[in-house]
C-alpha cells in the first residue's frame, strides 16, 4: 500500500507530495504545472512546449545544458519532460540513494532557468524541425485533424507543438511572461514517488523547492466548447489511410466512478485483443493491422477516440463497421462476461503500470493538478474493481451517434 504525505513550500505555495511505494529501489522526482497548451492564447500556441525545451539549457547552479545532462548521467538517472494540453512536467528517475542530488538538479534548472537568448534561437530551429517531422507522419497529422474536428478553434483543437510561424516570432520576453502567468506554485506540485527513505529532511526540501518563484494565482482555463463535430480529410495519395473518430460520452468527468466506467467501456470496445473492435475489424474481417479505442478526460470534458491504420481500399468499410459496433453497444449494451473481462484487464494493466515509479508520478500529477483529487494509486485500482455492469452499460448508452471524423489518405469528406 502506498503511504502518502503532503506539505507545502511556504515561500511559493508549491505542494510537495511524498508517495512511498514498497519494494522499489527507485525514486522519481516530478514537478508539474497547470501550464499546458490549453492555457495558451492563440498567438502563444506552441509556447508551453517551447518553454519546456528551453529550461533544459541550464539554471543557476547548473548553468549549461551539458552540466544538466552530465549531472543526470553521473546520477544514473533518466531525465525528461512532457507537455500536454493539460500540463507541463519535468521528471528524473534515479536510484533512491541519489534523491538529494536529483532534487537539487531538477529544482535548479526548472525552478531557476536562465532562458538564454542565444540558446533560445538555437533551440527554435530544433523545435521547428520537430514540428515539420510531425507533419511528415500521416498518423500524427490524423491526430491533429481529429482534435480540430472535435474542438474547432478552441485551445483543445490546437496542436501542442504549435505552428512554425509562431515559433519563429516568440521572444524571450513573451516566454518569460507566459511562465510568470502560468507557473504558480498553488497550481502545480512536486511529486516524490518510490523509495523515499533517502529524501532530504523537510527543511532542506523546503529550501530546494523554494527555488521556484512566488507567483500570483493563474487564470482559469477556457471551458470546453459545445460539441459541434466536423469531418476533416487531408488527401494524400498513399496506400495506407489513418482514420480517427471522436465521440463525447455522457460522463461527468468530476465523478471518479464514471471515469472508471468509461475506461472499462473503452477497453471492451477497443482496448485489448479481446475487444469488439479488435475481434471484428482485425481478426474476423482482416481490415487492418491496428485498431483501438481509448478514453481521455480533460478537466471539464471526456472524449472517446477510435482509430485505425489500414489499407486505403478498406478504410470506408472499417469506418462503417466501427460506427455500427458503437451503435450496437449503445442499443443492446455489452454482455456481463465482456464487462467482467474488460474490468479485470483494465485493472490488471493499471497494476502493472504502477510498478513503475514514473507512471505513478504522472498519474498523481494529473489527479492533483487537473482534477484536484486523491493521488493514491491504490484508490485508482479500487475504482476500476468497483465498477458495476450497470455503470458500464449506462456509459455505452450515453455514446450518441454524433462524432468527429478525421482521415489522412486518398479519400474525400463525402465518403464519411
Amino acid at each position: 500500500m502506498a503511504e502518502i504525505e503532503t506539505s507545502t513550500v511556504q515561500a511559493n505555495g508549491l505542494p510537495i507530495h511524498r508517495i512511498a511505494l514498497p519494494g522499489t529501489r527507485a525514486l522519481t522526482v516530478l514537478v508539474a504545472f497547470d501550464a499546458g497548451a490549453r492555457n495558451e492564447r492563440p498567438e502563444e500556441n506552441g509556447m508551453a512546449h517551447f518553454l519546456e525545451h528551453l529550461v533544459f539549457k541550464g539554471g543557476e547552479k547548473y548553468p549549461h545544458y551539458s552540466d544538466v545532462n552530465e549531472t543526470a548521467e553521473r546520477l544514473g538517472g533518466v531525465l525528461n519532460a512532457y507537455t500536454s494540453h493539460d500540463l507541463v512536467a519535468f521528471h528524473i528517475t534515479v536510484r533512491a540513494e541519489s534523491a538529494a542530488a536529483a532534487i537539487d538538479l531538477l529544482s535548479d534548472f526548472v525552478g531557476r532557468p536562465k532562458i538564454d537568448p542565444e540558446e533560445l534561437d538555437r533551440e527554435r530551429g530544433v523545435v521547428i524541425q520537430e514540428i515539420n517531422r510531425a507533419f511528415d507522419q500521416p498518423s500524427m497529422v490524423a491526430e491533429y485533424l481529429i482534435d480540430k474536428a472535435a474542438f474547432g478553434d478552441h485551445p483543445l483543437g490546437r496542436t501542442v507543438l504549435g505552428p512554425e510561424e509562431n515559433l519563429r516570432r516568440f521572444t524571450r520576453e513573451g516566454i518569460v511572461a507566459f511562465r510568470e502567468r502560468r507557473w504558480a506554485g498553488a497550481r502545480g506540485g512536486a511529486f516524490l514517488v518510490g523509495n523515499i527513505e533517502h529524501l532530504p529532511a523537510e527543511a532542506e526540501l523546503q529550501e530546494l523547492f523554494a527555488r521556484f518563484p512566488s507567483l500570483p494565482a493563474t487564470d482559469a482555463y477556457e471551458p470546453a466548447p459545445d460539441f459541434l463535430p466536423e469531418k476533416l480529410v487531408e488527401q494524400r495519395e498513399t496506400n495506407q489511410s489513418h482514420l480517427r473518430m471522436i465521440y463525447r460520452p455522457e460522463v461527468k468527468v468530476g465523478e471518479v466512478r464514471q471515469r472508471a466506467a468509461l475506461s472499462i467501456y473503452s477497453t471492451l470496445l477497443g482496448g485489448s485483443m479481446g475487444s469488439r473492435l479488435f475481434d471484428e475489424i482485425r481478426e474476423k474481417r482482416g481490415l487492418c493491422y491496428s485498431v483501438y479505442a481509448l478514453n481521455h478526460a480533460f478537466a471539464d470534458v471526456p472524449i472517446l477516440q477510435l482509430g485505425s491504420g489500414l489499407e486505403s481500399s478498406k478504410c470506408i468499410e472499417a469506418y462503417t463497421r466501427m460506427r455500427e459496433i458503437v451503435d450496437e453497444l449503445r442499443d443492446d449494451g455489452p454482455t456481463e462476461e465482456e464487462v467482467q473481462r474488460a474490468r479485470a484487464y483494465a485493472a490488471g494493466r493499471l497494476v502493472l503500470s504502477f510498478e513503475n515509479t514514473n507512471a505513478v508520478a504522472r498519474y498523481a500529477a494529473n489527479q492533483q493538478i487537473v482534477f484536484g483529487e486523491s493521488i493514491d494509486p491504490d484508490e485508482a485500482i479500487s475504482a476500476l474493481d468497483a465498477v458495476t455492469f450497470d455503470e458500464v452499460r449506462e456509459v455505452a448508452a450515453g455514446v450518441a451517434d454524433n462524432l468527429a471524423v478525421a482521415c489522412v489518405g486518398p479519400h474525400s469528406v463525402e465518403e464519411f
